[in-house]
């Protein structure tokens, strides 16, 4: 297998709803561009974002409605009103939340489809360039907008709360209400046109200045998408499409009890029988969408942990084999030439690192989880032999580093202290940036928290708990001229 190696540098984990905006969310509107300004001023080359794709409840963007939809949350809304579609009083009418720093999901479920409705009333759909969307998209597109239609018709119910016949999909009971909400369904559409635009145009102006786009794709589906509305054979379902089994994962180094997390479990018999099919129409899409694939949690392909549906102690859940190589080759063949990072964090079982080495896709390290004063930790620098590895200093389900030496013992911050070279708690940050920056890993990334030297207030996720996660929002206010020139200056003094 030929190795794909990515182009030594350094990049910035930064989701889009983390952007600074006057609509209480990130938008692809002018601060993204902004960012990346920022992003080839401190010489980075590459850009991590979490999925973007439209969320139920929880709000996890890993967690969507459908894995082939964006979030129409994302639509840059100034955008809309330099287009003549919205008008500025409208939008400013609405309240987007009372705070900078935080997203408050509740006000932009309220607020922000009922923006998007004005703008979609004044909307021509007999564009030519919507007609060719709407056209391109319809493997995922027709499924999509009639799944949320008939969601909202429904008062936001899931598909296993519907009447049977739609639940079921007959084809009867789908062509009658295809009919009766087809304005609905082109509103839908309407947001997707809206979405993939905006997004093609923020990329292509990413890639001009030098900057590459990694992009987050999830690994499980939620019960509550279209996704398993539709393709229900392909999830371990019972007849009235009730999930079996759940998956999970046994407690790791990102959550010590454990986590059920409620997704349905595939039902890879029947995904092996027709060739991986839906994951490579998938995995094709996301290899448009972006210059590098992140599949999340990769360990499921190779041994997956789940736990059968109505219990609820982490114990009574089991490791199952999943196709491992037969997975890895569909998803390397529907990538073409776009390059994989496969995740191998959380529970470490030597299967998949060995597929990962075998595939040639990179290794992936986390710095955070080096200190625990063993000399031969695997996440130790020092310890690394391949130079076609990814490393982070903590990922998006990481406390910031400033929030987890916090929390360290006297022995870990006195080893860290020998390790780092340093002799106090405030040195750590910017020593652990310095040492991830000075290592063979050919790309470092830092989550943006760690830039600007934040603790535990702007964590982004925190597993295991809900209603306070995937909130932080960015200002680049935060970040003052002295902090940009260090973090250039050991971009280039590392040849990141």
């Amino acid at each position: 297998m030929k190795v794909k190696t990515l182009t030594r540098g350094a990049g910035i984990l930064l989701p889009i709803s983390s952007l600074p905006s006057a609509y209480g969310i990130g938008t692809f509107g002018n601060a993204a561009f902004k960012f990346v300004d920022l992003l080839a001023d401190l010489k980075q080359k590459y850009w991590q974002i979490l999925p973007m794709g439209p969320l139920t409840v929880g709000d996890s963007p890993f967690q969507s409605i459908s894995l082939f939809a964006g979030n129409p949350y994302y639509i840059d809304l100034e955008a809309l009103i330099e287009e003549g579609l919205l008008r500025r009083e409208e939008v400013s009418a609405y309240s987007w939340g009372t705070s900078d720093e935080s997203i408050d999901y509740s006000v932009l479920y309220q607020n922000r489809y009922t923006v998007l409705q004005s703008a979609f009333e004044r909307f021509d759909c007999q564009d030519e360039q919507y007609i060719a969307f709407c056209d391109e998209s319809r493997i995922w597109l027709e499924d999509y907008s009639l799944y949320m239609a008939l969601k909202h018709h429904f008062d936001d119910k899931a598909w296993y709360e519907w009447e049977e016949t739609l639940r079921n999909r007959h084809e009867e009971a789908l062509t009658q209400y295809r009919d009766k909400l087809s304005h609905q369904i082109s509103f839908w559409k309407f947001c997707q046109y809206e979405f993939y635009r905006q997004w093609d145009v923020l990329k292509k102006y990413a890639n001009g200045k030098g900057v590459q786009i990694i992009g987050d794709v999830p690994f499980y589906v939620a019960y509550d998408s279209v996704d398993v509305w539709v393709h229900r054979d392909m999830f371990l379902l019972d007849a009235q499409g009730s999930m079996l089994r759940i998956a999970a994962c046994p407690p790791d180094n990102f959550s010590g009890d454990g986590q059920i997390w409620g997704n349905p479990i595939y039902n890879w018999e029947a995904m092996e029988a027709d060739g991986f099919r839906w994951w490579k129409t998938r995995i094709k899409q996301q290899a448009a969408l972006f210059d590098i694939v992140k599949l999340d949690h990769f360990l499921g392909a190779v041994k997956y942990f789940s736990i059968e549906a109505g219990k609820t102690n982490i114990r009574d859940g089991r490791w199952t084999k999943g196709p491992g190589r037969k997975f890895a080759d569909a998803v390397e063949k529907a990538a073409g030439d776009r390059k994989i990072i496969a995740e191998n964090m959380g529970t470490v079982l030597p299967g998949v690192n060995k597929l990962i080495k075998k595939m040639g896709w990179p290794d992936m390290k986390v710095l955070l989880f080096a200190f625990d004063g063993k000399a031969d930790n695997e996440y130790l620098p020092h310890n690394y032999t391949d130079t076609n590895t990814v490393l982070y200093a903590g990922t998006h389900d990481n406390d910031t580093i400033i929030g987890y030496y916090r929390n360290c013992t006297d022995y870990e911050l006195a080893y860290m202290y020998s390790y780092l070279d340093i002799d106090s708690k405030e040195q750590i940050s910017d020593a652990m940036i310095r040492t991830a920056y000075a290592s063979i890993a050919d790309v470092v990334i830092l989550q943006m928290q760690d830039i600007l030297q934040l603790g535990s207030e702007a964590r982004m996720n925190r597993p295991s708990t809900v209603g306070v996660n995937w909130k932080w929002r960015f200002s680049d206010e935060l970040l003052p001229e002295d902090r940009r020139s260090w973090i250039r200056m050991q971009t280039v003094l590392y040849r990141r």
